[in-house]
C-alpha cells in the first residue's frame, strides 16, 4: 500500500494528521498535502480500496498527469531478495533500472529507491536485512561465567562451563552446560546446537580457542583443529575464526553472552544442581523464555524471527549426526600392528615402521598414511592386549598360519607327542595373553617340518628335564647338535610297544592337520 492510500485510509477512520504522520513515519507536510488533494478531488472510501497507487496519484494530483510517473518497485520482492546471500540494495536497484528502461518507464534514483524501501520496512514493522543474512553465520563461544555443580555424595563443588551460540540475523540463542572446555565437549556441544536449530549455517564463526583453531596468524590462513574441521565439513559449514583483536567479528555472540548471563544464569544462581542433565534441563526452560521474549525496540521475538525468516535459509542436516573422532599418531610395529589404548590393530605389512595417523571414534579405528586410509577396524573394548588382525594384512608366510589358535596348537602338539604337547601347553600358559605365545608355537611347528615330529618330541623331552618352560632356542640347539640322537636311551625305548604311534594322515604329510 502506497503512502497516499494509507494516509487516506487512516484519515477516513478519524485519525488526526499528527497521529497519521507519527504512525506512518512521514512528515506532517506530506499528510497535509494528501488530505488537501483529497478535499480538492474527493473520493469515496469504498472506492479507495479498489484503486491502485498510480491511479490514486493521478486522481489526487491531476496536474502531474503530464509528468512521467516512476515505476513503483516491488517492495515485498526487494525484502525477500535481500535475505539471499550476496544480494544488496544497490544490485536490486540496478536490476530495477534495467527493467524500467526495457519497458520504457521512468524510475527512481538510488537514494529515493532506498528511502521508499525503508519507508516500506517501517510501515510494515519489518526487520532490516543489511548487516547479516539469514542462515549465513553461526557464532559460538564459551561464556566467561560458570555455574556450580554439586557432587551429591561428597558435597564437592565443581564448575560447569557454558557453551553459547547465536545466529546474528535473528539473535536466536543456544546455551549448554559442559563438564569442561576440552575438544570432545566443544564438538559435542556443536552437534547438540545444530540438532536444536534443525539446520546449519554456511559460516561457523568461533573464537580462536585451541579446541577449534590451532593457529591464526595475521596474513595467514587459520589452521583448524582436525576434528573441528571434520565436524564443520560434515555439516557443510566453512570455518571463519574471528580476527585477532577484532571484537566486532563476534559482537553478536558476545552481546548474547551478556544477555544470557543476565536472563538465564542470574535466574539459576540460587538453585543447586547435582548433574549436567538436571542443569541443562533448567537452562533449556529459561532459554525458551529468553528466545520467546519480545524485542524492546521492535515487534516480534528471537523465536519468531528465527522461525519465519531464518529457519528456511538454514542448510539441511545430514542423515546421520557427526561422530566425534580423536586423531592420534602411531608407529607400525614389526608385527604389522599398531597399539592404541593397549589394544592391537593390523595394517598391511608393507607399512612396517611407518608413522601413521589414527582416527578414533567410540566404535571404529581408522588408520591413514599420507592422507590415504589403509586399514579400518571395529574398536576393541575389554581386557588389554587383544588383537584385531585382517588376514590380507599379513605377509604370505604368516597367512598360512592365521587360522591357528590355542586349542589347535594343543591338538597339534598332542599328535606330535606328549613332550611336544607339554611344551606347547606351557608356552600358551606362560603368557598373560595367550596370543603372545602363538609365535613361539609356530616356531615349534616349523621345527617339526624340518626335523620331524619324533625328533622334536625327543628334543622337547630333553628340554623339559632341563628347564620348566623350554623356549625355541634351547629346543633348536638340541636338534642342531643332534643331542636328541646321541643321548643314551632306556632299553624299553627299543620295544615297539612303547614306540610313538602316528596316524596315516601324519605320515601322509599333513603335519599341521587336526
Amino acid at each position: 500500500m502506497s503512502n497516499e492510500k494509507e494516509i487516506l485510509t487512516r484519515f477516513f477512520k478519524g485519525d488526526s494528521q499528527r497521529t497519521i504522520a507519527a504512525v506512518l513515519h512521514v512528515s506532517r507536510n506530506t499528510v497535509a498535502k494528501v488530505v488537501q488533494a483529497y478535499q480538492e478531488h474527493p473520493i469515496e472510501a469504498s472506492d479507495l480500496k479498489q484503486l491502485n497507487p498510480e491511479t490514486l496519484i493521478h486522481h489526487l494530483f491531476p496536474q502531474m498527469q503530464d509528468l512521467p510517473v516512476q515505476a513503483q518497485p516491488e517492495y515485498e520482492f526487494i525484502h525477500k531478495e535481500l535475505l539471499k546471500s550476496g544480494v544488496t540494495l544497490k544490485l536490486l536497484w540496478e536490476e530495477y533500472v534495467a527493467d524500467c528502461r526495457q519497458a520504457k518507464k521512468s524510475y527512481f534514483m538510488y537514494s529515493q529507491y532506498c528511502k521508499r524501501y525503508r519507508d516500506f520496512v517501517d510501515l510494515h514493522r519489518l526487520t532490516m536485512h543489511i548487516h547479516h543474512k539469514p542462515g549465513e553465520r553461526l557464532m559460538v563461544d564459551w561464556a566467561g561465567t560458570t555455574l556450580p555443580l554439586h557432587n551429591p555424595v561428597t558435597g564437592a563443588v565443581s564448575k560447569a562451563y557454558l557453551f553459547v551460540a547465536t545466529l546474528p540475523f535473528s539473535m536466536y540463542c543456544y546455551v549448554e552446560a559442559c563438564h569442561d572446555m576440552k575438544e570432545a565437549s566443544w564438538i559435542q556441544a556443536h552437534i547438540h546446537l545444530l540438532e536444536f536449530l534443525g539446520g546449519s549455517a554456511r559460516l561457523l564463526v568461533s573464537d580462536n580457542l585451541k579446541t577449534g583453531i590451532l593457529t591464526h596468524r595475521k596474513h595467514e590462513d587459520p589452521i583448524a583443529n582436525r576434528a573441528y574441521q571434520e565436524m564443520a565439513n560434515h555439516y557443510g559449514m566453512a570455518l571463519l575464526p574471528a580476527r585477532i583483536l577484532a571484537p566486532k567479528d563476534k559482537a553478536a555472540v558476545e552481546g548474547s553472552v551478556g544477555q544470557v548471563t543476565t536472563h538465564i544464569i542470574a535466574k539459576l544462581r540460587n538453585r543447586q544442581f547435582f548433574n549436567l542433565q538436571e542443569m541443562n534441563l533448567a537452562i533449556s526452560e529459561e532459554l525458551d523464555q529468553f528466545n520467546d521474549a519480545s524485542f524492546q525496540k521492535k515487534d516480534g521475538s528471537r523465536s519468531l524471527v528465527f522461525q519465519e525468516e531464518e529457519l528456511p535459509f538454514l542448510q539441511a542436516l545430514p542423515k546421520f549426526p557427526y561422530e566425534y573422532a580423536q586423531w592420534r599418531k602411531a608407529t607400525v610395529q614389526l608385527n604389522y600392528h599398531i597399539t592404541l589404548d593397549y589394544q592391537n590393530y593390523s595394517v598391511p605389512y608393507e607399512f612396517v615402521r611407518k608413522r601413521v595417523d589414527v582416527r578414533l571414534t567410540a566404535n571404529m579405528v581408522e588408520i591413514y598414511y599420507e592422507g590415504r586410509r589403509i586399514a579400518s577396524h571395529k574398536r576393541i573394548l575389554g581386557r588389554r592386549g587383544q588383537y584385531a588382525t585382517v588376514t590380507e594384512h599379513m605377509p604370505i608366510n604368516h597367512q598360512l598360519y592365521s587360522h591357528w589358535d590355542g586349542q589347535r596348537f594343543r591338538r597339534w602338539g598332542q599328535n606330535c607327542g606328549d613332550a611336544v604337547f607339554t611344551v606347547v601347553d606351557k608356552q600358551l600358559s606362560s603368557y598373560r595373553v595367550e596370543e603372545q605365545a602363538y609365535q613361539a608355537c609356530l616356531s615349534l611347528l616349523k621345527l617339526a617340518d624340518t626335523y620331524g615330529a619324533q625328533r622334536l618330541n625327543t628334543a622337547c623331552s630333553i628340554a623339559l628335564r632341563q628347564v620348566p618352560v623350554p623356549r625355541y632356542k634351547l629346543i633348536h640347539n638340541i636338534l642342531v647338535t643332534k643331542k636328541d640322537q646321541t643321548i643314551e636311551k632306556p632299553p624299553a625305548a627299543a620295544s615297539n610297544s612303547h614306540a610313538f604311534v602316528r596316524g596315516a594322515a601324519y605320515y601322509g604329510g599333513n603335519h599341521h592337520g587336526e
